[in-house]
């Protein structure tokens, strides 16, 4: 997970993630991370609209969002 919020944060890329919270609700949310730290990173959450901390270990799974472009012609 690490390596996929690294790499992410390295090219601006944003990220679906599925997260569990420590109440055991889980949720969708598609976030930009912004800084990592040692169990936690924070990210703006599009969901949310606003910067969150979230803990490493609760992301059950990150997915880089793939934006195509479409030409008009």
């Amino acid at each position: 997970m690490r390596i996929k919020l690294i790499n992410s944060m390295k090219y601006s890329e944003s990220l679906d993630m599925i997260y569990i919270a420590n109440n055991g609700v889980i949720s969708k949310r598609r976030v930009k991370v912004i800084q990592i730290e040692e169990g936690t990173f924070r990210a703006y959450c599009y969901l949310r609209k606003s910067t969150r901390t979230f803990k490493i270990d609760n992301v059950l799974a990150l997915v880089p969002v793939i934006q195509t472009e479409s030409m008009v012609i």
